[in-house]
């Protein structure tokens, strides 16, 4: 019987024992579901290569011929974990896997032409004259490249005309994208529906949150509309097109190699030059090389701009509002995986390559926050310092919230007679579970000032005045923490998650006092 598969296939004309290849230039469709760097806490995605990773699954229609065959899936993301890739649906699995790092490039031409000929193609500028001849390139693609012609030895671009060079054909080894290899075998000919699922490098997301104060009454509750963001980037070169996509939130368990996974290799072509003067007249460049380069190395590429909170084009319901909202045509499904919480566009969107998507996460109108005015002692502002202005309210369905809020910037707007302005930029939040106390900072108060005054010492203890003043034609709360052991139960004074604090209502263009002890032994 195997004799007789021989001999049909030699009458196909396969030869016996020859390796086949076959080419699977993009994926059919693919699931994308990305994990955030843990340790980045509430500082911005790092937008160059995102140091957070994201488990690729694609799937993949393929004709495979009988014998053995090698499958090149093109299109992988760049920050590929190769040992993690595992493809399903062949006919008898994988033989080997390969993680081809070649990639079609001025780099990789050269690489794969050395000692292999190639055509020089040099114009005149004045008469536009086009002459061309035969070299072997010598050297390169590193420290410049180096060829050989009738002529001699040379190095490419230092000959003061324009110059290219030209090859043969594309190597078949060098693919125009990142790309994974399997070798596999099969008995017949067959068309596989093929799944392949890896990890990668290269991605992060955040959650960036716009909240807009549309109602503030003076010792009343405020209402906030909060919105939210969520914020995919992709620092590689292959965008996904009409991806599922998915993010998810917590700190999995991974080990043995961390959070940070590398960055893709990015390979420049250096051109360099013998220079005309004699040696002892080359600046020292410190590598005890006489070159000079002509081509310098290209600089490191610009920092993208930081994102900024985009705007939506409101509706007419909301502009009579003076809203700054956004207004959310898809949201993302919240779901628990574990301990962990996972979020779930409920369409296929594209994550373009070198870019960011933003899809809602959260749309939570009229939440119910206190506006406090608080500070602490630690300092001992004698000369008086502005207090904080904070919105404190509580994760739960009955104060407008009740679902879990991920970590990420806050825009923070209020409302004025010319409509919704800024008043904090880049603000942060902390991860917050369903029944926790969610804080938006929103800026000082020079109105609201607190001044702490050192009145007497002994061996035993220091005693201070704390004065609060309100130039405000309105009442304010405020809160002041004393974050040291206190003597006593002064009056006024309550511990609030530990830390002895004082509240208390400052009546308009009015002030109040009160005093404390700290124990010094």
């Amino acid at each position: 019987m195997r004799g007789l598969f021989a001999l049909c296939l030699v009458l196909l004309g396969v030869p016996v024992g020859a390796q086949q290849l076959v080419v699977s230039e993009e994926p059919e469709a693919v699931s994308l579901t990305v994990y955030r760097y843990g340790p980045r806490g509430n500082q911005p995605i790092q937008t160059w290569w995102p140091a957070g990773y994201a488990l690729v699954t694609e799937t993949r229609t393929v004709t495979i011929p009988a014998g053995e065959t090698l499958i090149r899936f093109q299109a992988v993301a760049d920050g590929m974990y190769p040992e993690s890739a595992i493809v399903t649906g062949l006919p008898k699995g994988v033989k080997e896997k390969n993680r081809d790092a070649r990639l079609l490039s001025p780099f990789g031409l050269v690489d794969a032409y050395l000692k292999r000929e190639v055509t020089l193609s040099r114009t005149n500028e004045k008469t536009g004259k086009v002459t061309k001849e035969q070299a072997i390139v010598t050297s390169g693609p590193n420290g410049g490249v180096i060829v050989r012609t009738e002529k001699g030895f040379e190095a490419l671009k230092c000959g003061g005309l324009p110059e290219t060079m030209k090859y043969p054909g594309v190597p078949a080894n060098l693919s125009a994208k990142p790309t994974l290899s399997v070798i596999t075998q099969s008995d017949k000919a067959v068309t596989a529906k093929l799944t392949l699922t890896y990890m990668a490098g290269g991605f992060d997301w955040q959650a960036n949150y716009v909240a807009q104060v549309t109602k503030s009454e003076p010792l009343e509750k405020s209402k906030v509309d909060i919105f939210a963001w969520l914020t995919v980037a992709n620092g590689g070169t292959i965008g996904f097109a009409n991806a599922n996509l998915m993010a998810i939130a917590g700190d999995p368990n991974r080990v043995n190699g961390g959070y940070r996974g590398p960055a893709a290799p990015v390979q420049y072509l250096y051109y360099q030059c013998w220079p005309d003067q004699r040696t002892d007249e080359v600046p020292e460049r410190g590598n005890g090389r006489d070159v000079y380069d002509a081509y310098p190395s290209p600089p490191p590429p610009p920092p993208m701009m930081e994102m900024a909170v985009p705007i939506s084009v409101v509706s007419a319901d909301r502009l009579s509002r003076k809203s700054a909202m956004p207004v959310a045509a898809v949201v993302a499904q919240q779901e628990d995986l574990g301990d962990l919480k996972l979020y779930r566009v409920p369409e296929p969107v594209s994550v373009n390559a070198k870019g960011q998507k933003q899809v809602a996460m959260i749309v939570k109108p009229d939440a119910e926050f206190e506006r406090i005015y608080k500070s602490d002692t630690s300092e001992g502002y004698a000369e008086g310092a502005p207090m904080s202005i904070i919105l404190k309210g509580e994760n739960k369905k009955e104060k407008g919230l009740g679902l879990p809020m991920p970590s990420g910037q806050v825009m923070l707007f209020e409302d004025s007679s010319y409509g919704p302005l800024v008043t904090q930029d880049r603000g942060t939040l902390k991860d917050r579970a369903v029944g926790e106390k969610v804080e938006l900072f929103a800026g000082f108060s020079p109105d609201v000032r607190v001044f702490v005054n050192e009145t007497s010492t002994t061996k035993k203890r220091q005693s201070y005045a704390v004065k609060i003043t309100n130039a405000r034609d309105t009442a304010v709360r405020a809160e002041v923490e004393i974050p040291f052991e206190i003597d006593g139960k002064p009056s006024g004074i309550k511990r609030i998650d530990g830390i002895p604090t004082w509240k208390g209502t400052i009546p308009a263009n009015g002030e109040i006092s009160f005093t404390y002890s700290v124990k010094l032994q």
